[in-house]
């Protein structure tokens, strides 16, 4: 009888295992997925990998703005920046269209560096640059996806990039 009991009980673990296996990689696929569909999304900024520059280096290769959201993880407004703002259509057209957006969060990576450089000490802050790195304008905290436009604009307005 324990041999029976013992033999029933490697068989159910072998199938939970077989059905881990079996949905593990397809769960891992259709979060890939996601991911990637949210980060194309045309009805929002799309905001490109790499280091501020790279991106400025980017920026001036396509003649466009830079716009920076200098963002900490544990920020409330600017999960709501990115929940709400950066998908607006609005601002997402004009972003997509003149600038090259970079998010950076700004504990990690090069972060540090370029908050203590630009004198960052609030978050959210939003600024946008000419590709050759000088800021033409910025905000702190949350902004309408109006406001950002306008914020776009007026910086845009202090320089014509050729």
């Amino acid at each position: 009888m324990k041999f029976t009991n013992s033999f029933t009980k490697l068989k159910v673990q072998g199938m939970v295992l077989k059905c881990f296996c079996l949905f593990l990689p397809l769960f891992a696929l259709s979060v890939a997925a996601h991911a990637q569909k949210e980060q194309k999304d045309p009805h929002s900024i799309i905001f490109t990998d790499g280091t501020f520059n790279d991106v400025l280096k980017k920026a001036a290769a396509q003649h466009k703005f830079v716009f920076v959201d200098a963002y900490a993880s544990w920020c409330g407004p600017c999960k709501l920046l990115k929940a709400t703002t950066f998908h607006n259509k609005k601002a997402a057209d004009f972003y997509n269209a003149n600038f090259v957006n970079i998010s950076i969060d700004m504990e990690k990576g090069e972060g540090p560096q370029l908050a203590q450089a630009w004198g960052i000490t609030a978050y959210p802050t939003l600024i946008v640059f000419a590709p050759d790195g000088k800021p033409l304008g910025g905000t702190v905290g949350y902004v309408s996806a109006d406001d950002l436009v306008k914020l776009g604009k007026q910086a845009m307005s202090h320089m014509v990039i050729n």
